[in-house]
Protein backbone atom coordinates (compact mmCIF):
# COMPACT_ATOMS: atom_id res chain seq x y z
CA UNK A 1 0.00 0.00 0.00
CA UNK A 2 1.28 3.43 -0.96
CA UNK A 3 1.26 6.10 1.72
CA UNK A 4 1.65 9.88 1.87
CA UNK A 5 1.01 12.79 4.18
CA UNK A 6 -1.16 14.73 1.73
CA UNK A 7 -3.11 13.29 -1.18
CA UNK A 8 -4.29 15.82 -3.77
CA UNK A 9 -7.07 14.55 -6.02
CA UNK A 10 -6.80 16.55 -9.24
CA UNK A 11 -3.75 17.90 -11.02
CA UNK A 12 -5.21 21.12 -12.43
CA UNK A 13 -4.12 24.62 -11.34
CA UNK A 14 -5.68 24.36 -7.86
CA UNK A 15 -4.18 20.97 -7.07
CA UNK A 16 -0.75 21.64 -8.56
CA UNK A 17 -0.56 25.03 -6.81
CA UNK A 18 -1.34 23.39 -3.48
CA UNK A 19 1.37 20.82 -4.13
CA UNK A 20 3.82 23.56 -5.12
CA UNK A 21 2.98 25.45 -1.94
CA UNK A 22 3.88 22.32 0.07
CA UNK A 23 7.14 21.62 -1.78
CA UNK A 24 9.39 22.79 1.06
CA UNK A 25 7.18 21.65 3.93
CA UNK A 26 8.75 18.22 4.36
CA UNK A 27 5.34 16.62 3.79
CA UNK A 28 5.17 13.70 1.38
CA UNK A 29 2.63 14.94 -1.18
CA UNK A 30 1.04 12.80 -3.87
CA UNK A 31 -1.10 14.13 -6.74
CA UNK A 32 -3.44 11.78 -8.61
CA UNK A 33 -5.50 12.61 -11.68
CA UNK A 34 -7.74 10.48 -13.87
CA UNK A 35 -6.25 12.09 -16.99
CA UNK A 36 -2.79 11.92 -18.50
CA UNK A 37 -1.23 15.32 -19.06
CA UNK A 38 -1.26 17.25 -21.30
CA UNK A 39 -5.02 17.08 -21.45
CA UNK A 40 -7.65 19.31 -23.01
CA UNK A 41 -9.49 21.65 -20.69
CA UNK A 42 -12.36 23.98 -21.58
CA UNK A 43 -11.52 27.50 -20.47
CA UNK A 44 -11.31 31.03 -21.79
CA UNK A 45 -7.62 30.80 -20.97
CA UNK A 46 -6.51 34.19 -19.75
CA UNK A 47 -4.59 35.04 -16.60
CA UNK A 48 -3.42 38.24 -14.95
CA UNK A 49 0.22 38.96 -14.05
CA UNK A 50 -0.71 38.30 -10.40
CA UNK A 51 -1.01 34.59 -11.24
CA UNK A 52 2.59 34.43 -12.43
CA UNK A 53 3.70 36.49 -9.45
CA UNK A 54 1.94 34.25 -6.91
CA UNK A 55 3.59 31.16 -8.39
CA UNK A 56 6.98 32.85 -8.86
CA UNK A 57 6.95 32.25 -12.61
CA UNK A 58 8.81 34.51 -15.01
CA UNK A 59 6.58 34.93 -18.10
CA UNK A 60 9.68 35.09 -20.29
CA UNK A 61 10.78 31.71 -18.97
CA UNK A 62 7.32 30.21 -19.49
CA UNK A 63 6.86 31.47 -23.07
CA UNK A 64 9.43 29.46 -25.11
CA UNK A 65 7.66 26.60 -26.87
CA UNK A 66 4.26 27.64 -25.48
CA UNK A 67 1.49 30.04 -26.38
CA UNK A 68 1.66 33.22 -24.29
CA UNK A 69 -0.39 36.02 -25.81
CA UNK A 70 0.17 39.42 -24.27
CA UNK A 71 -3.07 41.32 -23.68
CA UNK A 72 -2.98 45.11 -23.57
CA UNK A 73 -6.70 45.87 -23.62
CA UNK A 74 -10.19 44.58 -24.31
CA UNK A 75 -13.06 45.23 -26.69
CA UNK A 76 -16.42 45.33 -24.93
CA UNK A 77 -20.03 45.61 -26.00
CA UNK A 78 -23.38 44.00 -25.64
CA UNK A 79 -24.19 41.72 -28.56
CA UNK A 80 -25.06 43.68 -31.73
CA UNK A 81 -24.01 46.98 -30.14
CA UNK A 82 -21.01 49.20 -30.91
CA UNK A 83 -17.72 47.94 -29.50
CA UNK A 84 -15.76 50.04 -27.02
CA UNK A 85 -11.98 49.64 -27.23
CA UNK A 86 -10.14 49.98 -23.93
CA UNK A 87 -6.36 50.11 -24.33
CA UNK A 88 -3.91 50.27 -21.44
CA UNK A 89 -0.63 50.57 -23.32
CA UNK A 90 0.93 47.82 -21.19
CA UNK A 91 0.49 44.12 -20.54
CA UNK A 92 -2.50 43.60 -18.25
CA UNK A 93 -3.12 39.90 -18.87
CA UNK A 94 -1.91 36.89 -20.81
CA UNK A 95 -3.69 34.41 -23.04
CA UNK A 96 -2.64 30.81 -22.45
CA UNK A 97 -3.62 27.34 -23.61
CA UNK A 98 -4.79 25.30 -20.66
CA UNK A 99 -3.33 22.07 -22.05
CA UNK A 100 0.12 23.70 -21.88
CA UNK A 101 -0.34 25.78 -18.75
CA UNK A 102 -1.78 22.99 -16.61
CA UNK A 103 0.95 20.54 -17.56
CA UNK A 104 3.62 23.14 -16.83
CA UNK A 105 2.23 23.74 -13.34
CA UNK A 106 1.90 20.04 -12.62
CA UNK A 107 5.44 19.14 -13.73
CA UNK A 108 6.99 21.87 -11.56
CA UNK A 109 4.91 21.29 -8.43
CA UNK A 110 7.51 19.12 -6.67
CA UNK A 111 5.11 16.37 -5.61
CA UNK A 112 4.87 12.74 -6.64
CA UNK A 113 2.42 12.36 -9.50
CA UNK A 114 0.24 9.45 -10.60
CA UNK A 115 -1.67 10.06 -13.84
CA UNK A 116 -4.51 7.97 -15.20
CA UNK A 117 -5.67 7.14 -11.66
CA UNK A 118 -9.36 7.61 -10.85
CA UNK A 119 -10.69 8.36 -7.39
CA UNK A 120 -13.01 5.43 -6.76
CA UNK A 121 -13.41 5.10 -3.00
CA UNK A 122 -12.48 6.64 0.32
CA UNK A 123 -12.60 5.16 3.82
CA UNK A 124 -11.69 6.46 7.22
CA UNK A 125 -8.62 4.97 8.82
CA UNK A 126 -7.27 5.37 12.32
CA UNK A 127 -5.19 8.44 11.43
CA UNK A 128 -6.62 9.61 8.13
CA UNK A 129 -7.96 7.99 4.97
CA UNK A 130 -7.52 5.04 2.65
CA UNK A 131 -8.27 6.00 -0.96
CA UNK A 132 -9.02 3.39 -3.64
CA UNK A 133 -8.13 0.74 -1.11
CA UNK A 134 -4.43 1.28 -1.82
CA UNK A 135 -3.34 4.81 -0.86
CA UNK A 136 -3.04 5.69 2.81
CA UNK A 137 -2.95 9.38 3.62
CA UNK A 138 -3.40 11.71 6.57
CA UNK A 139 -5.10 14.47 4.55
CA UNK A 140 -7.11 14.59 1.31
CA UNK A 141 -7.33 17.74 -0.82
CA UNK A 142 -10.17 17.70 -3.35
CA UNK A 143 -9.07 19.54 -6.51
CA UNK A 144 -11.13 17.78 -9.15
CA UNK A 145 -13.18 20.69 -10.45
CA UNK A 146 -16.95 21.11 -10.52
CA UNK A 147 -17.57 17.35 -10.55
CA UNK A 148 -14.89 16.56 -7.96
CA UNK A 149 -15.64 13.21 -6.27
CA UNK A 150 -14.15 14.46 -3.00
CA UNK A 151 -16.63 17.34 -3.03
CA UNK A 152 -19.41 14.83 -3.63
CA UNK A 153 -18.15 12.80 -0.67
CA UNK A 154 -18.56 15.89 1.52
CA UNK A 155 -22.21 16.05 0.51
CA UNK A 156 -22.05 18.79 -2.11
CA UNK A 157 -24.39 18.33 -5.05
CA UNK A 158 -23.23 18.90 -8.61
CA UNK A 159 -26.67 19.94 -9.83
CA UNK A 160 -27.73 23.57 -10.35
CA UNK A 161 -24.35 25.16 -11.14
CA UNK A 162 -24.02 28.93 -10.97
CA UNK A 163 -22.77 29.18 -14.54
CA UNK A 164 -23.18 26.98 -17.61
CA UNK A 165 -21.03 27.53 -20.68
CA UNK A 166 -20.31 26.26 -24.15
CA UNK A 167 -16.92 26.72 -25.73
CA UNK A 168 -14.52 25.71 -28.48
CA UNK A 169 -10.81 26.27 -29.06
CA UNK A 170 -9.27 25.67 -32.47
CA UNK A 171 -6.25 26.56 -34.55
CA UNK A 172 -6.95 28.83 -37.50
CA UNK A 173 -5.57 28.01 -40.93
CA UNK A 174 -2.87 30.24 -42.42
CA UNK A 175 -5.28 32.16 -44.65
CA UNK A 176 -7.84 32.59 -41.87
CA UNK A 177 -5.20 33.74 -39.40
CA UNK A 178 -3.78 36.25 -41.87
CA UNK A 179 -7.17 37.78 -42.67
CA UNK A 180 -8.66 37.69 -39.17
CA UNK A 181 -9.76 41.02 -37.71
CA UNK A 182 -9.59 39.61 -34.16
CA UNK A 183 -6.49 41.08 -32.49
CA UNK A 184 -4.61 38.91 -30.02
CA UNK A 185 -3.81 41.83 -27.74
CA UNK A 186 -7.50 42.85 -27.56
CA UNK A 187 -9.79 39.97 -26.47
CA UNK A 188 -13.44 40.66 -27.25
CA UNK A 189 -16.25 40.40 -24.69
CA UNK A 190 -19.90 40.47 -25.74
CA UNK A 191 -22.51 40.74 -23.04
CA UNK A 192 -25.87 39.10 -23.65
CA UNK A 193 -28.72 41.54 -24.22
CA UNK A 194 -30.46 40.31 -21.07
CA UNK A 195 -27.23 40.86 -19.07
CA UNK A 196 -27.30 37.30 -17.75
CA UNK A 197 -24.02 36.24 -19.29
CA UNK A 198 -21.42 37.09 -21.91
CA UNK A 199 -19.59 35.62 -24.86
CA UNK A 200 -15.90 35.86 -25.64
CA UNK A 201 -13.64 35.69 -28.65
CA UNK A 202 -9.95 35.43 -27.70
CA UNK A 203 -7.09 35.05 -30.14
CA UNK A 204 -3.88 33.52 -28.83
CA UNK A 205 -1.40 33.70 -31.68
CA UNK A 206 -3.11 31.47 -34.28
CA UNK A 207 -5.48 29.76 -31.82
CA UNK A 208 -8.99 31.09 -31.37
CA UNK A 209 -11.12 30.50 -28.27
CA UNK A 210 -14.84 31.22 -28.60
CA UNK A 211 -17.47 30.62 -25.95
CA UNK A 212 -20.46 31.87 -24.03
CA UNK A 213 -21.37 31.53 -20.37
CA UNK A 214 -24.63 32.31 -18.61
CA UNK A 215 -26.09 32.24 -15.13
CA UNK A 216 -29.34 31.08 -16.72
CA UNK A 217 -29.03 27.68 -18.38
CA UNK A 218 -32.44 27.91 -20.05
CA UNK A 219 -31.95 27.96 -23.82
CA UNK A 220 -28.15 27.91 -23.64
CA UNK A 221 -27.84 26.13 -27.00
CA UNK A 222 -29.99 28.79 -28.64
CA UNK A 223 -27.97 31.61 -27.12
CA UNK A 224 -24.77 29.90 -28.29
CA UNK A 225 -26.05 29.44 -31.84
CA UNK A 226 -27.14 33.07 -32.02
CA UNK A 227 -23.77 34.24 -30.70
CA UNK A 228 -21.86 32.17 -33.27
CA UNK A 229 -24.03 33.58 -36.08
CA UNK A 230 -23.35 37.07 -34.78
CA UNK A 231 -19.57 36.47 -34.78
CA UNK A 232 -19.70 35.15 -38.32
CA UNK A 233 -21.62 38.15 -39.59
CA UNK A 234 -19.85 40.87 -37.62
CA UNK A 235 -16.30 39.54 -37.17
CA UNK A 236 -16.03 36.97 -39.98
CA UNK A 237 -15.27 34.27 -37.39
CA UNK A 238 -16.05 30.83 -38.78
CA UNK A 239 -16.35 28.31 -35.94
CA UNK A 240 -16.06 24.60 -36.81
CA UNK A 241 -19.41 22.82 -36.62
CA UNK A 242 -18.11 20.16 -34.26
CA UNK A 243 -16.19 20.42 -31.03
CA UNK A 244 -18.33 22.92 -29.13
CA UNK A 245 -18.57 21.44 -25.65
CA UNK A 246 -20.27 22.39 -22.42
CA UNK A 247 -19.02 22.81 -18.89
CA UNK A 248 -20.27 24.25 -15.61
CA UNK A 249 -18.95 25.82 -12.44
CA UNK A 250 -20.03 27.69 -9.34
CA UNK A 251 -19.47 31.29 -8.33
CA UNK A 252 -18.05 32.18 -4.96
CA UNK A 253 -20.75 33.18 -2.50
CA UNK A 254 -23.66 31.95 -4.62
CA UNK A 255 -24.24 28.72 -2.72
CA UNK A 256 -23.48 27.14 0.61
CA UNK A 257 -20.88 24.41 0.15
CA UNK A 258 -18.93 22.30 2.58
CA UNK A 259 -15.26 23.00 1.86
CA UNK A 260 -13.58 21.20 4.75
CA UNK A 261 -13.96 18.54 7.40
CA UNK A 262 -11.60 16.51 9.53
CA UNK A 263 -8.55 15.69 7.39
CA UNK A 264 -10.17 16.91 4.17
CA UNK A 265 -10.58 20.18 2.28
CA UNK A 266 -11.53 21.46 -1.18
CA UNK A 267 -9.78 23.91 -3.49
CA UNK A 268 -10.61 25.60 -6.79
CA UNK A 269 -13.79 24.76 -8.66
CA UNK A 270 -14.40 21.86 -6.29
CA UNK A 271 -15.07 24.51 -3.65
CA UNK A 272 -17.02 26.79 -6.04
CA UNK A 273 -14.64 29.75 -6.06
CA UNK A 274 -14.98 31.46 -9.46
CA UNK A 275 -15.20 35.24 -9.21
CA UNK A 276 -18.90 36.23 -9.21
CA UNK A 277 -18.37 39.35 -11.32
CA UNK A 278 -16.43 37.79 -14.20
CA UNK A 279 -16.68 34.03 -13.79
CA UNK A 280 -12.88 33.70 -13.90
CA UNK A 281 -11.74 30.55 -12.15
CA UNK A 282 -7.99 30.19 -12.74
CA UNK A 283 -6.72 32.83 -10.33
CA UNK A 284 -9.02 31.91 -7.41
CA UNK A 285 -8.17 28.24 -8.01
CA UNK A 286 -4.45 28.93 -7.80
CA UNK A 287 -4.77 31.23 -4.80
CA UNK A 288 -6.98 28.73 -2.99
CA UNK A 289 -4.33 26.06 -3.55
CA UNK A 290 -1.65 28.29 -2.07
CA UNK A 291 -3.87 29.27 0.86
CA UNK A 292 -4.64 25.60 1.46
CA UNK A 293 -0.93 24.77 1.49
CA UNK A 294 -0.28 27.52 4.03
CA UNK A 295 -3.17 26.29 6.20
CA UNK A 296 -1.94 22.69 6.04
CA UNK A 297 1.54 23.66 7.15
CA UNK A 298 0.12 25.87 9.88
CA UNK A 299 -1.91 22.93 11.23
CA UNK A 300 1.39 21.24 12.23
CA UNK A 301 0.06 17.74 11.65
CA UNK A 302 -3.30 18.27 13.38
CA UNK A 303 -5.76 18.08 10.49
CA UNK A 304 -8.92 18.38 12.53
CA UNK A 305 -11.60 20.62 11.09
CA UNK A 306 -10.91 23.09 13.89
CA UNK A 307 -7.27 23.50 12.83
CA UNK A 308 -8.15 23.56 9.13
CA UNK A 309 -10.68 26.33 9.76
CA UNK A 310 -7.85 28.76 9.07
CA UNK A 311 -8.26 27.83 5.40
CA UNK A 312 -11.86 29.02 5.34
CA UNK A 313 -10.98 32.24 7.16
CA UNK A 314 -8.15 33.12 4.79
CA UNK A 315 -10.20 32.18 1.75
CA UNK A 316 -13.12 34.37 2.80
CA UNK A 317 -10.75 37.23 3.54
CA UNK A 318 -9.12 36.95 0.13
CA UNK A 319 -12.22 36.35 -1.99
CA UNK A 320 -14.99 37.85 0.08
CA UNK A 321 -13.69 41.32 0.86
CA UNK A 322 -15.29 42.83 -2.22
CA UNK A 323 -18.93 43.74 -2.24
CA UNK A 324 -20.53 44.23 -5.61
CA UNK A 325 -22.88 47.12 -4.89
CA UNK A 326 -24.16 47.21 -8.45
CA UNK A 327 -24.98 43.51 -8.32
CA UNK A 328 -26.82 43.92 -5.03
CA UNK A 329 -28.79 46.87 -6.32
CA UNK A 330 -29.66 45.01 -9.54
CA UNK A 331 -31.62 42.41 -7.56
CA UNK A 332 -34.28 45.04 -6.84
CA UNK A 333 -34.50 46.38 -10.40
CA UNK A 334 -36.94 44.87 -12.93
CA UNK A 335 -35.28 42.73 -15.61
CA UNK A 336 -36.39 44.99 -18.46
CA UNK A 337 -34.81 48.00 -16.77
CA UNK A 338 -31.61 46.06 -16.09
CA UNK A 339 -31.30 45.18 -19.76
CA UNK A 340 -31.71 48.80 -20.87
CA UNK A 341 -29.33 50.14 -18.21
CA UNK A 342 -26.77 47.45 -18.93
CA UNK A 343 -26.64 48.14 -22.64
CA UNK A 344 -26.46 51.88 -21.96
CA UNK A 345 -23.56 51.51 -19.51
CA UNK A 346 -21.63 49.27 -21.89
CA UNK A 347 -21.49 52.18 -24.35
CA UNK A 348 -19.74 54.31 -21.72
CA UNK A 349 -15.93 54.17 -21.87
CA UNK A 350 -15.45 55.15 -18.21
CA UNK A 351 -17.78 52.39 -17.00
CA UNK A 352 -16.20 49.79 -19.28
CA UNK A 353 -12.69 50.56 -18.04
CA UNK A 354 -13.18 51.41 -14.37
CA UNK A 355 -15.97 49.02 -13.46
CA UNK A 356 -16.15 46.13 -15.93
CA UNK A 357 -12.41 45.73 -16.50
CA UNK A 358 -10.50 47.25 -13.57
CA UNK A 359 -12.94 46.15 -10.88
CA UNK A 360 -14.67 43.02 -12.18
CA UNK A 361 -12.29 41.32 -14.59
CA UNK A 362 -8.78 42.50 -13.69
CA UNK A 363 -9.45 43.21 -10.00
CA UNK A 364 -6.76 45.81 -10.38
CA UNK A 365 -6.96 47.12 -6.82
CA UNK A 366 -5.91 43.82 -5.26
CA UNK A 367 -2.40 43.25 -4.03
CA UNK A 368 -0.45 40.10 -4.91
CA UNK A 369 -0.90 36.99 -2.84
CA UNK A 370 2.56 36.41 -1.43
CA UNK A 371 2.14 35.14 2.10
CA UNK A 372 -1.25 33.82 3.15
CA UNK A 373 -0.68 35.02 6.72
CA UNK A 374 -0.63 38.61 5.49
CA UNK A 375 -4.25 38.34 4.40
CA UNK A 376 -5.60 38.09 7.93
CA UNK A 377 -4.32 41.48 9.03
CA UNK A 378 -2.70 43.78 6.45
CA UNK A 379 0.67 45.22 7.40
CA UNK A 380 0.37 48.34 9.55
CA UNK A 381 0.88 51.63 7.77
CA UNK A 382 4.24 53.29 8.36
CA UNK A 383 5.12 56.95 8.40
CA UNK A 384 8.31 58.50 7.17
Amino acid sequence: MDSCDVLIVGGGPAGSSCAWGLRESGLDTLVIDRCTFPRNKLCGGWITPLVFEALEIDPESYAPGRVLQRITGFRLSSIEERQVDIRYGRTISYGILRCEFDEYLLRRCGARIQEGVRFNSIQRSRDGWIVNGEIKTRLVVGAGGHFCPVSHFLGNKVSSPSVVAREIEFEMGDAEAASSSVAGELPELYFCRDMRGYGWCFRKQDVLTVGIGRIDNHGLSQHCDEFLRFLKQSRNVEVPGKGILGHAYRLFGHSQRAILDNSILLVGDAAGLAYPESGEGIRPAIESGLIAAHSIVSAEGDYSSARLELYRELLNTRLGHKRNALGTLAQFIPQSVREICGRFLLRNRWFCRNVVLDRWFLRADERPLVFASEMVSPPAATTA
